[in-house]
């Protein structure tokens, strides 16, 4: 796809789908207690493969990329009783690691093989009734393997008591998953290291019908906070609320500080604006520890790299399992449009700024915020992404929507 250079327009409204985080939680919760109604369910790729393969009956469930679908569904299957399944993705899937939630499932009775490599999809999995009890894990791998156990605890006779091993990686997300919990009428505790998920056994009392209405999704806004920041223009966003459940709200603030981009909620609209500072004083460097909110990543960087502005981005060690390499994935784009950076298995940091390429070719590594990330530098160049179609994974309408956020820019200078 051929992104031209462009200009932002001004006062668009953008609505953008249910958060993805929140509605593959809601989701594996709605499996295991069936009088949760969702609402505004997120429409991405990843969503859509967990909700197919929770309605699949198949011996075989292949969830392809999607790595949250993997994690919860290994718990999910579990415990499911009498039921052997299959578990298997995409090649990538199957160098993504797997065994730190594995161990700890087993350390609760589950039956769980590696059908290929140790530690790796795919798996099978024979599903068992489990009592639950307490399980040590490692948490510097992912979150999202504590929230697996998490979601699963309140049907596990003992409930579950997680013992968190090592330094904790994305607490948001795991506070997220508590609280979500606790809507739906879980009760739950995080005491230092230890998290415990009290079980709850469907009775006529507790069963009556829980409604949830998924907020939207701040990862997907985050790309719009950095075309207003690059573009100096204002955007508002739609469905979002004050206070949030999602880590990654986090980009209202981050966004305030560094790049002068102001959030303007109006509450009873559910409606945010984004605001750019006309005489904003960007800082000569950004010091930054994203160990909480590690997918903003990319888009902090890009929209650094396009506003010169040096950065040493920290606590990135998770980036490395996603989809892709992203840490080496971001060095060798943020080059092509004229950055320079070292990393670490957990860091990245700017050292020079030199001219952009004269063809700028963004290769994404099947890797969906990749592409939306970078996008926003058409406001200086135009450039072009490759396997733009990987923006399926959590944002499909993301090309149509920045659609209506630009208007190609007639580049004067040339013309003379």
């Amino acid at each position: 796809m051929i992104l031209t250079k462009s200009t932002l327009l001004s006062n668009k409204t953008i609505t953008v789908s249910g958060s993805k985080s929140i509605s593959n939680r809601l989701l594996i919760l709605h499996a295991l207690f069936s009088n949760i109604r969702i609402t505004n369910l997120s429409d991405s790729q990843d969503t859509k493969l967990l909700q197919a393969a929770l309605e699949n009956n198949s011996d075989t469930i292949d969830v392809h990329h999607a790595g949250t679908a993997m994690r919860f569904l290994t718990s999910y299957f579990a415990i499911r009783e009498g039921k052997t399944t299959i578990l298997t993705g995409s090649d990538r899937m199957k160098q993504r690691p797997i065994k730190p939630l594995v161990d700890a499932l087993k350390q609760l009775g589950a039956e769980i093989d590696y059908l290929e490599n140790n530690g790796y999809p795919p798996l099978k999995i024979r599903g068992h009734k489990l009592r639950g009890g307490e399980v040590k894990i490692q948490a510097n791998v992912s979150s999202q393997f504590i929230t697996s156990l998490m979601l699963i605890g309140a049907k596990l006779e003992n409930g579950i008591t997680i013992i968190l091993e090592g330094k904790i990686t994305s607490i948001p997300y795991l506070e997220m998953t508590l609280k979500i919990l606790r809507t739906i009428g879980i009760s739950n505790s995080w005491e230092s290291d230890t998290i415990k998920v009290e079980p709850n056994i469907q009775t006529e009392k507790n069963s009556q019908i829980i409604p949830f209405t998924i907020e939207s999704d701040w990862s997907s806004a985050s790309y719009f906070y950095s075309l207003a920041a690059i573009g100096r223009n204002s955007i508002s966003l739609k469905c979002f609320k004050p206070f949030s459940l999602q880590g990654d709200s986090a980009i209202r603030e981050l966004y305030w500080e560094y790049f002068g981009v102001n959030t303007i909620s109006e509450g009873a609209e559910a409606k945010i604006s984004l605001l750019p500072e006309s005489n904003f004083k960007y800082p000569e460097r950004i010091e930054l520890n994203m160990n909480a909110c590690p997918d903003l990543a990319q888009t902090i960087c890009v929209t650094a790299a396009a506003l010169k502005i040096s950065f040493h981005i920290t606590g990135l060690e998770t980036l490395k399992i996603k989809e892709t390499d992203r840490l080496s994935a971001l060095q060798n784009e943020l080059f092509k449009i004229g950055c320079l950076t070292e990393t670490t298995d957990e860091s990245i940091w700017s050292t020079n700024f030199i001219e952009p390429a004269a063809n700028i070719s963004i290769e994404t590594y099947t890797d969906h915020r990749m592409a939306m990330s970078f996008a926003p530098f058409c406001l200086l160049q135009e450039l072009s992404i490759e396997n733009e179609e990987v923006v399926q994974k959590s944002y499909p309408n993301f090309w149509a929507d920045l659609a209506q956020c630009l208007t190609p820019q007639t580049d004067l200078d040339e013309k003379q």
